[in-house]
């Protein structure tokens, strides 16, 4: 599992059950207690806040690169808006002094008591039982402060989520000092950000390649200048597109690659690949108003040949149901009937349901 994660930069692990199932459409013959290996004993892999103030499961060696290309700056902007809402809402005159506090008393806990809750947390420490308030009228939401505070603390690398107590699909993490969980990662050398930027996008390329300006600009969460410099500086070439658009390749990966074997694919919610590029029309098609909710999160997919060509989800009973959307030959329906047969075994009964549910997988689900 730690090499399908590296070699695709992170797997995405916002739904806990993503990571377990973008494993599974990828190495031969994976198991949960494989996965929870790499996961939870081993530790190959590792949950961290990163692009796009996003979760993700990153192989340990990068990341070191990760955290200064990347999870740095979500955890300043975080700081900065976090301290705002704790003035606008009359918690604290001084913010920045109230949200460093918060985190130093949220660390101090975590030192004596090892992996915990995110609810013993918050009996533990008075500061995270605030509250914020949102909207007016019948529209206002009253919004804890802990989950701002554990974003922060994950993305400066402070902590990070460790084993759940429940099932393996369990969203509600246990959280553990990231040094005594993974030592080596919390105390090698931070690298400097625009090296790591570089290398970032080196192996971002590596996975996803060829693509555009704006698809790194995307997935990273960098700004424009960031994105330019961490381009030139991992020497990555210009090329054209077959839609006429500019993209980049390393100079290494400029030959053209030899015809791969016919191949089908379920990916999960939230998949790398199908969250890989900014610019989608190339492999989605005419399907994005049905895989896809209104703010861009992918539901599952249905693959085949480097193009998406359906959904699938879970009926109550668990069973993995299709939809194609295309017309596709007797051969490729039944390597996709065979893959919702095998997904459905190793899930063995455990029902899956995504975060962000799009029009397909509602309709499938029943």
């Amino acid at each position: 599992m730690g090499s399908a994660a590296h070699n695709l930069v992170a797997l995405h692990s916002t739904d806990p059950a993503s990571v377990y199932l973008s494993a599974w459409a990828r190495v031969d013959g994976i198991t949960h207690a494989d996965i929870d290996q790499a996961l939870y004993d081993g530790r190959t892999v590792v949950k961290h806040m990163a692009m796009r103030r996003t979760v993700w499961a990153v192989a340990t060696d990068l990341l070191p690169v990760v955290q200064a290309a990347a999870s740095d700056d979500v955890a300043t902007a975080q700081r900065r808006s976090l301290a705002r809402e704790i003035v606008r809402a009359g918690v604290s005159q001084d913010g920045a002094r109230w949200v460093a506090d918060a985190e130093a008393a949220t660390v101090e806990v975590l030192v004596t008591t090892g992996p915990v809750s995110g609810r013993d947390l918050s009996r533990r420490v008075p500061a995270l039982q605030a509250r914020l308030t949102y909207g007016s009228g019948d529209k206002t939401q009253s919004v804890g402060v802990i989950t701002r505070i554990m974003t922060i603390l994950s993305a400066s690398g402070q902590v990070t989520r460790a084993r759940p107590g429940g099932a393996w699909n369990d969203r509600q993490p246990r959280w553990v000092l990231m040094g005594d969980w993974c030592p080596a990662a919390a105390t090698e050398p931070a690298p400097d950000a625009a090296a790591a930027r570089s290398t970032l996008a080196r192996h971002w390329l590596h996975a996803f390649g060829p693509a555009t300006f704006d698809d790194l600009k995307w997935w990273t969460g960098w700004t424009v200048a960031r994105t330019k410099s961490a381009l030139r500086d991992a020497d990555a070439v210009e090329v054209g597109l077959a839609d006429d658009r500019q993209g980049f390749l390393l100079p290494d990966d400029l030959e053209p690659t030899e015809p791969v074997a016919p191949w089908v694919a379920l990916l999960p919610a939230l998949d790398p690949t199908t969250m890989g590029w900014a610019q989608r029309d190339w492999y989605l098609g005419p399907h994005r108003e049905l895989l896809f909710d209104s703010y861009g999160n992918a539901g599952p997919t249905v693959w085949s040949d480097g193009r998406v060509i359906g959904g699938w989800a879970q009926r109550p009973d668990a069973q993995v149901v299709v939809q194609v959307l295309e017309d596709v030959g007797s051969g490729v329906r039944e390597g996709i009937d065979a893959e919702a047969s095998r997904l459905t075994q190793w899930l063995a009964g455990v029902r899956v349901l995504p975060s962000f549910s799009t029009p397909l997988q509602r309709d499938l689900a029943g």
